[in-house]
């Protein structure tokens, strides 16, 4: 038919890839994954210090104890379950306060439990 423009590219079978090519493609990919996750962070504190400006507006709210991260999905699970196992929910009435899923799959959550177990 026509000429093929560089708008209109092919798809590129991996197997007929150079390595070259199939390593510039995995820098870039990773390279992605480092920047979302760079911005993720930037944007956790201020979102932190507004969940715990609300909070302190709360009635009681100071005597929760409360930790926040932003984590790949993976090790989100496993820290909230080594939180949860430290500070069992019978104890010091430990949950999951909020969480929300961000770009990159990276889960931002936060923590709470009651400062000791009474």
């Amino acid at each position: 038919m026509g000429k093929e423009t560089k708008d209109h590219q092919q798809a590129v079978d991996p197997d007929e890839m150079d390595a070259a090519s199939y390593g510039d493609a995995s820098r870039n990919y990773w390279q992605l994954q480092d920047d979302a996750l760079a911005r993720v962070k930037s944007s956790h504190s201020s979102w932190t210090q507004q969940r715990r400006l609300q909070s302190a507006k709360i009635k009681g709210a100071q005597t929760w104890k409360r930790v926040s991260f932003s984590l790949p999905r993976s090790e989100a699970q496993k820290k909230a379950r080594e939180f949860l196992e430290k500070y069992p929910k019978a104890a010091y009435w430990s949950e999951v306060e909020s969480w929300r899923e961000l770009p990159g799959d990276v889960i931002e959550f936060t923590m709470r439990r009651l400062p000791s177990a009474n």
